[in-house]
């Protein structure tokens, strides 16, 4: 639509929301590698641990450790005060975009988003790192290569989600570090990139995947339906 500027309470709006949705996006994909955790190291029980009441719970602490540690981003960003030059390096609001336009020190704005990353992305991360470890433990116990090969094909879409994400969000904090000699066009593309690709390429990931999975239920059912005409017995 042309738009070439944004009010500031707009933007501090739009700031907030990007923040919350990238930390529930990474909070589920820790409940996501759980998940797989649970069915590869105890595929028996796994409808009995993992209960929609659980589901749920975990939904609601995902979702409320996000908006509780995004809230005083655009309190701490709304106390500084902005003169001179107001351009973004981004085509939208994000925290350490807007807080480098700032004529104030920005220090306490600095720390608390050290903190509120390493609190989610951080954390985040390396529980998704140590379920891989425990899955690769449990997965090498196993004797037939076959079922190797079958328990690690389980984690392929969740593995390629965790890239999607990563990826670009780990461009755009190195780029925004130490490329500031780089054309602002680096920089938006960059931006850009970390927050169309994840929500473009998920979809396509897990409707690959499910299409494989539903083309082996198919290789089974047809397989046993054979089987069960071969044996005489009623299909």
């Amino acid at each position: 639509f042309n738009y070439k500027s944004i009010t500031f309470d707009a933007c501090l709006v739009q700031m907030y929301f990007i923040h919350t949705f990238s930390a529930i996006e990474s909070g589920v994909l820790v409940a996501m590698a759980f998940d797989r955790v649970v069915a590869i190291w105890n595929p028996l029980r796994y409808s009995t641990i993992l209960t929609n009441g659980v589901v749920c719970r975990t939904g609601v602490v995902i979702l409320t450790r996000a908006v509780c540690v995004v809230f005083p981003v655009p309190f701490l960003i709304k106390r500084l005060p902005f003169y001179g030059s107001n351009i973004l390096s981004h085509s939208f609001c994000l925290h350490q975009d807007v807080m480098r336009l700032a004529c104030a020190s920005t220090r306490v704005n600095s720390l608390y988003g050290l903190i509120a990353v390493i609190f989610t992305k951080g954390s985040d991360s390396l529980s998704i790192l140590l379920s891989y470890v425990f899955i690769l433990r449990t997965v090498m116990a196993i004797t037939s290569g076959e079922g190797r090969l079958k328990a690690l094909n389980t984690c392929v879409s969740h593995i390629c989600a965790v890239l999607i994400f990563y990826v670009p969000l780990i461009g755009v904090s190195v780029i925004h570090r130490f490329g500031k000699h780089l054309s602002p066009l680096t920089h938006a593309l960059m931006a850009n990139a970390y927050l169309i690709v994840p929500p473009v390429l998920n979809p396509i990931v897990y409707t690959v995947k499910t299409k494989e999975i539903r083309r082996k239920i198919i290789q089974i059912f047809v397989q046993t339906k054979i089987t069960a005409e071969g044996q005489g017995l009623p299909v």
